[in-house]
């Protein structure tokens, strides 16, 4: 299985680069975290091609912006997805970029085309279903790994839900989420981590919602929930935690050990890229 992603180059004079990789998605913030210098060596090595992946497709992207020094970025997997290592990962980025404006592209590929003032629709595909994934059960296997792809849904003060993180981020469901989760197995208490997640308030027509990857569209989910008022937390899981009443407790961050742990990734993977 490919795990594609788009690398941009920006040139001081504006003009940009677009370079494809079938196989850089799975580390590329491990590979962005050795510092510019090396990152922009590491994507000039690609070939460069004209293909912008689209939002089902583009499972990482990074632009390079050397003029204003801009670092966009977003990936689906490697320690800046994962709840136990994100803050970590981001402060090592900002650390090996210092001098530049490190963000996160929520939006995926499309934010990327904003950001270089062309039309984001092209790397849309508004035809094709919302794809969701199931309602896991409190004892499905998949909730025993330590760093489960798993989304929380939690509803009031008193109903928590696990959706797979497969597809999908349950948001773009709308209103329909809720009669999804009527009569799905609940969590009671959720004590893992997971990687995206949904607070609804019914009472007060209210939603928020966080992601530590990408979900296509991100910035136009209220008009999904017709009536609600919608917050999108970006990747402050930890709001959902406070209005949550108790149902999500994920376990606390070490962040010490989070950035020794990171550090010996990136070390690890530079190692293997070097490696005869």
């Amino acid at each position: 299985m490919a795990d594609r992603a788009n690398f941009v180059v920006v040139r001081e004079s504006g003009d940009y680069e677009l370079y494809l990789s079938r196989f850089g998605a799975v580390g590329i913030d491990l590979d962005l975290l050795a510092g510019p210098r090396e990152a922009l060596s590491m994507v000039q090595r690609l070939s460069a091609d004209d293909w912008w992946l689209d939002d089902v497709l583009c499972q990482g992207a990074a632009l390079i912006d050397l003029g204003r020094r801009v670092l966009l970025m977003f990936a689906w997997e490697g320690p800046s997805a994962v709840m136990r290592h994100r803050a970590a990962a981001l402060e090592l980025l900002r650390e090996a970029w210092a001098g530049w404006h490190v963000r996160w592209a929520y939006d995926g590929p499309a934010e990327l085309r904003t950001y270089l003032g062309l039309d984001p629709e092209l790397v849309r595909d508004r035809d094709r279903d919302v794809l969701v994934g199931e309602l896991l059960e409190p004892d499905a296997e998949d909730l025993a790994d330590p760093e489960p792809m798993v989304v929380v849904v939690t509803v009031g003060s008193d109903r928590c839900y696990v959706v797979a993180n497969v597809s999908d981020h349950p948001i773009r469901e709308g209103t329909s989420l809720l009669d999804r989760l009527m009569g799905g197995p609940e969590q009671g208490v959720c004590r893992m981590p997971a990687e995206a997640g949904v607070h609804v308030d019914p009472v007060r027509r209210r939603v928020g919602w966080w992601v530590l990857g990408a979900s296509a569209e991100a910035y136009e989910m209220p008009q999904r929930w017709p009536g609600w008022t919608v917050e999108f937390w970006q990747d402050r899981w930890e709001e959902h935690v406070r209005l949550s009443s108790g149902q999500f407790q994920p376990p606390l961050v070490d962040r010490e050990r989070a950035v020794a742990e990171v550090r010996a990734a990136v070390a690890d993977r530079w190692e293997t890229r070097t490696r005869p």
